[in-house]
This record gives C-alpha cells, sequence and structure tokens, in this order.
C-alpha cells in the first residue's frame, strides 16, 4: 500500500535501517512505520517482553530482519552495524522505566549510558553516509518544577537514575559527536519527547496501560499521581521528528539551513495545550471507554517529577515540525486501538487486523499532517 508521505517515501524506500529497541513500543511503531515506507529495517533488541507486546501482535518478527542483542555487549553491537552496513540509524534501545531504575539502577546506567556509547562505537567503523538519531527522553533535563518548556540548551541533570541516565546519554552523545564525527559521513543527532501514548505499550507502572488493564477488566482505574503534569503526546508525533530529522540529515537540501545544525539535539513534544494532569487523562481516557478510576496517592512513592514541558521552537523553525494531533485526539485514537485488541471482538483478531488498525492509523495521521501544512507531510 501506498502512504501519504511522499517526502519521506522517497528518502527511505529501499533503504536499509539498523534500529535497536525494535521490540519495545516505540520501537515497534516505527519498524512498522519504515516497512511501509518501503524500508528494509534490521533490528536489534532483548526478547520483547510480555505477552502481550506490540511487536507479537504485529508480527513482526517474520517482516523485518529481526537479531536479538544486548546493547551492553560492545562487540555484538558493533558486528550487528557493520555486517547490516546501514544507510540510516535509530538507536531507541533502552531501560525506559523511571521506577524500575529505583530497582535496578546499575542496569539502567550499563544500557541507557554504554549501551549509547557502543553504538556510537560502532558506527566510527562505518565508513558510509548514515545518519544517526539517538532517542533520549524529556526527563534528561535538570527539571526545576517550572510552567516554562525546556530548551535544547538548558542544563542537563535529572533526580532518579532513569533521568539522569538519559543525561549522561546526550552528554556523551555530544562528545563523541565532536570529537570523533567532524567531517565523517555518519551524522549525529539526539531527539526527546513527551510522554508518548498509543495502542500496544504494555509497561508495567504506565498509567495509560494501566488504565486499559483495568477497563478490559471491568475495574477501577487505580491513579498514584494524579495532579502531576505531564506532555502527553501520541507515538506518532516524536517519530515524525525523528524520520524527518534523519531524512534531513541525509538530504540537507530539504531544508533551507546550514546543514551542520541539524546534527545536534532536537526537542519533539507536544504544544502547551497538550500539558495536561494525570487525572485529566484518565477523565479524558474515560469518555472513549467508560469506567472509573480511584485516587490512590502515596506519600512514600518513588519521586516523580510533577511538571516537565519541552520548548519545540527549533523543531518549528528548523525542521518545520510541529505537532499534528491535539491531546483529545491522541487519547482518542490510542483507546481506539486498545479497543480493537482487547474487546470480545478481538478474540479472534489476526496478526493482520491489528497491522491493519496500525497502518490505518499512521494513514490518518499522515493525512492530517498533509492537510495543516507540515514540511515532512507536504507532496
Amino acid at each position: 500500500m501506498s502512504t501519504n508521505s511522499p517526502l519521506l517515501s522517497r528518502v527511505f524506500a529501499g533503504k536499509v535501517v539498523w534500529l535497536s529497541g525494535h521490540t519495545g513500543f516505540k520501537g515497534s511503531w516505527l519498524a512498522h512505520w519504515l516497512l511501509d515506507l518501503g524500508a528494509e529495517v534490521h533490528g536489534f533488541a532483548l526478547e520483547p517482553e510480555g505477552p502481550p507486546s506490540l511487536f507479537e501482535q504485529l508480527g513482526l518478527a517474520e517482516r523485518i530482519h529481526h537479531r536479538i542483542g544486548d546493547l551492553r555487549e560492545p562487540g555484538a553491537v558493533r558486528q550487528s552495524i557493520l555486517a547490516v552496513q546501514p544507510d540510516f540509524v535509530f538507536h531507541l534501545g533502552a531501560q525506559a522505566l523511571v521506577r524500575v531504575s529505583f530497582d535496578e539502577p546499575v542496569t539502567t546506567y550499563t544500557t541507557n549510558v554504554l549501551g549509547t556509547i557502543h553504538v556510537l562505537e560502532g558506527l566510527r567503523q562505518l565508513g558510509k553516509l548514515c545518519p544517526a538519531v539517538f532517542i533520549t527522553s524529556d526527563k534528561c533535563f535538570e527539571n526545576r518544577e517550572w510552567f516554562y518548556g525546556y530548551r535544547e540548551e538548558d542544563p542537563l541533570g535529572g533526580y532518579d537514575p532513569y533521568s539522569s541516565s538519559k543525561a549522561a546519554a546526550e552528554i556523551a552523545i555530544a562528545s563523541w559527536r565532536r570529537s570523533f564525527f567532524q567531517g565523517r559521513p555518519v551524522r549525529i543527532a539526539s531527539a526527546r519527547a513527551g510522554n508518548a501514548i498509543g495502542g500496544g505499550d504494555w509497561a508495567k507502572d504506565r498509567i495509560l496501560p494501566d488504565c486499559i488493564r483495568a477497563l478490559a477488566q471491568s475495574k477501577p482505574i487505580r491513579v498514584r499521581n494524579k495532579a502531576a503534569t505531564r506532555p502527553w503526546q501520541h507515538v506518532l508525533e516524536p517519530l515524525s521528528g525523528y524520520l524527518w530529522l534523519a531524512a534531513v540529515l541525509s538530504q540537507p537540501s530539504l531544508r533551507p539551513y546550514d546543514s551542520d545544525l541539524f546534527a545536534s539535539a532536537f526537542n519533539f513534544g507536544p504544544g502547551l495545550d497538550s500539558n495536561h494532569t494525570v487525572s485529566e487523562m484518565v477523565t479524558e481516557v474515560l469518555k472513549h471507554w467508560p469506567g472509573q478510576w480511584e485516587d490512590h496517592s502515596d506519600p512514600n512513592a518513588v519521586h516523580e517529577a510533577k511538571l516537565l514541558n519541552l520548548a519545540i521552537e527549533k523543531a518549528h523553525h528548523l525542521l518545520g515540525w510541529k505537532p499534528v494531533w491535539s491531546f483529545e485526539k491522541a487519547i482518542e485514537a490510542t483507546v481506539e486501538w486498545y479497543r480493537a485488541a482487547t474487546q470480545p471482538k478481538a478474540a479472534s483478531s489476526t496478526v493482520q487486523d491489528l497491522i491493519e488498525t496500525t497502518t490505518r492509523q499512521i494513514r490518518a495521521y499522515q493525512a492530517d499532517a498533509q492537510r495543516s501544512g507540515v514540511a515532512w507531510a507536504v507532496s
């Protein structure tokens, strides 16, 4: 099937992509979108968690070049990259949960920091044009719990092991870029996003998957941090930014600016009108899947940020990127996907059914982006 994004199709069709973290939530969505764009995808990641897992629900093991590997093993990472000889690299592999990082701080650091360095070291030996986009997190900033959005040049930091590991990864990416990739054909950028939501996220201790699990069992939703504000965005929003950033790194003529500006850090967060409290997000979910929620705030719970916003002016002005779906639309599409996968009529759903649902949502997002005039979606 053809896509609604001729620019992205032109860039990625027939190209070889090395994708770490392809068995995770965001990685599975990105792998599926890349396939729809005509790319040849080579994944490198740990076994998918679950069941359920989006990776298995989309049958990706049979649709891409699927390799199980550990980012903490430098030889395996290097061998995979050099064997694939990619045209593009997207590094999404990570220990991605704040609460887990309190239980497993060393694993979090070795995966998120050393794993990133191992990918950078593998790319040092790649002697061909290859844009590489490294995904970190909006939590990489030294969060002062204020209402202002964090800009790319603001101080990095992090209260918890997960957040600080992502800040350390950003520092490593910038150091390797300056030290080893100046004037080289491999072009390095990093990207941060907000709280990505969408169908197929089954992780524990994430509020929206927790909502779906409770609703599917006709139980009240247990909300532990109702007043925390998050920059909610559908997973397709940051993925469009990653794809467009890689495209511009490969073909600087796509944007009328100095090409060196794109080998840097970018925020792909939602608009300020998508910053909502957890309780507001849960209330929006219940508009599409009726149920109840209960306040289970725990004063002794591990630290979680209460306010966190991203400034996205750099992506808007340099890349012509902007969010497409409103907060309400993002919630609607997310719940629609989960209901297709979990309702009684879905008991007989096949992999192909969920592939079609996922593709349909990507096409709808691309069509809305084209109507709004976003740079990557125009003809």
